[in-house]
């Protein structure tokens, strides 16, 4: 239990009115899960607008409400907190309840269009070698030290995100590594939240169909370097024009990272192939095992992210050397005797997708087919959908379109919008197979000694949601059983 008093001390009010002495169990915006002494608050969402469920929420027993519009009868035995933004108040009122648990730990926000992930969990990965205590929040997993939780959302919500670092500071964690969404930042997950550095990757188009627009999607990355506090740091990709834009406002301190503007942290590629990267790395050689362009930016950044939180330039750079990747992230398999390369990627966004094949295109001797398995998920941008099926023919010999995660919608009718994409001289290679099983088993049968088969979209899911039911699939599974 807390105090009511002092988890509203920060947080800007309206009004109030009824007992500020009360001792709140929990703090609840979905009105199902209320119990006895929860303070709700009223969350105008995208589905359902919380304020309809305040008599509900104080049927099962709440106490305190936290709303912007006060019902017209209010219970006196209830408390009610008028707020400007009740989005915003559950992230403030999450962290206060919490007692800050993000300022008891070294916690660093990593948002962008794609390496989010890798970054992130690289990172992880780093400074667990380094012998601390580490603590993960990404679209794959989260992670407390070694204990594994699964991740639902790229960013939990505002409750569940100061109780999942409250655990981290419990369990001992000094550093932590996050994801930050672009939902995170205009939902307010983050309210609260302090970031001792924030991190920018690059921009690309994605989540059309939530922000509606290039240039709200924009803001709400930059919204997240905007609010981050003067003594943390603000690390940008200026290889991205995108990424000067995210700091124009930003209290915070501004490094840069790049492969091919003067930057605070440089790399250069000297070699790049199917067994990793030879880099020079800020005046020191360097060998990944990880593969292509992306991945070098992606070791770049957590190699300066580890720079700005004091790590050992020496004891640190053998063990970047030894870091593998996310799961699903150019997640490749080799089958010795057929000697066929398969590759598992998250590419679901035009320019990841583009990122893995003109990889691939460096990579190859131009001797073997690339065969390429994409589809695109339902109830999503549905703009980007010609754009892949375009991207996958230009860099591909034989493209087989499926389905992805078709959702609620058909996935007969994603296919053909990606089929709208399918230039007129590449229609002769491209097949058109729904069933995604069937898909990957027929780029298998059809790949020959030496060639590349992709399959994109999916990565380190483990489902296939279809009506709003998730069915057990594993493309790497998938893959190995059908290499055999």
């Amino acid at each position: 239990m807390q105090s009511l008093k002092n988890i509203l001390a920060k947080l800007k009010t309206r009004s109030t009115q009824g007992n500020l002495e009360r001792s709140i169990k929990n703090i609840i915006f979905d009105s199902r899960q209320v119990e006895k002494d929860s303070l709700f608050v009223a969350v105008k969402g995208i589905q359902s607008d919380g304020h309809r469920f305040i008599e509900s929420a104080i049927e099962k027993g709440a106490t305190t409400i936290v709303c912007e519009t006060l019902p017209e009868i209010l219970d006196q035995t209830v408390t009610f907190i008028q707020v400007d933004d009740s989005a915003e108040a559950l992230g403030l009122l999450a962290s206060a309840f919490y007692d800050f648990p993000s300022k008891k730990l070294n916690l660093i926000g990593i948002t962008g269009t794609n390496g989010k992930t890798t970054t992130a969990t690289l990172l992880y990965k780093l400074f667990t070698e380094l012998g601390f205590k580490v603590g993960l929040i990404s679209t794959v997993e989260n992670k407390i030290g070694k204990k594994v939780l699964s991740a639902k959302f790229t960013t939990p919500d505002a409750v569940a995100l100061n109780a999942l670092i409250e655990e981290m500071v419990e369990e001992g964690c000094e550093y932590a590594f996050m994801e930050v969404s672009s939902h995170a930042v205009s939902q307010h997950r983050i309210a609260g939240v302090h970031f001792v550095g924030g991190v920018f990757t690059n921009l690309t188009h994605d989540h059309l169909d939530y922000h509606k627009t290039f240039k709200d999607y924009l803001n709400a990355k930059k919204g997240f370097f905007d609010n981050l506090p003067k003594e943390s740091f603000a690390l940008v990709n200026i290889d991205d024009k995108n990424g000067r834009v995210m700091v124009q406002n930003t209290n915070a301190h501004i490094k840069t990272y790049a492969l091919r503007n003067l930057a605070d942290y440089k790399a250069r590629i000297l070699e790049n192939n199917l067994m990793g990267l030879h880099l020079y790395l800020n005046d020191t050689e360097l060998f990944s095992r990880l593969i292509g362009e992306f991945n070098a930016y992606n070791l770049l950044c957590a190699y300066a992210v580890a720079s700005l939180l004091g790590a050992n330039e020496n004891e640190m750079l053998p063990l970047i050397s030894n870091l593998e990747t996310a799961e699903g992230r150019f997640d490749y398999l080799q089958d010795p005797e057929s000697g066929i390369t398969a590759i598992v990627d998250y590419a679901h966004t035009p320019d990841a997708l583009e990122k893995v094949l003109s990889t691939i295109d460096h990579l190859r001797t131009r001797k073997e087919k690339v065969i390429t398995v994409v589809g695109c998920g339902g109830d999503r941008d549905k703009t980007k959908r010609p754009v892949m099926a375009a991207i996958a023919c230009k860099y591909s010999d034989q493209v087989i379109l499926t389905s992805d995660n078709p959702r609620t919608e058909d996935p007969e009718t994603i296919i053909k919008e990606m089929e709208e994409g399918i230039p007129a001289s590449a229609k002769r290679k491209v097949l058109s197979i729904t069933n995604r099983l069937q898909a990957i088993r027929t780029a298998c049968q059809m790949a020959s000694k030496g060639d590349i088969i992709l399959v994109a979209g999916k990565g380190h899911e483990k489902y296939q949601e279809i009506n709003g039911v998730r069915h057990d699939f594993d493309d790497k599974a998938v893959l190995k059983e059908e290499m055999k």
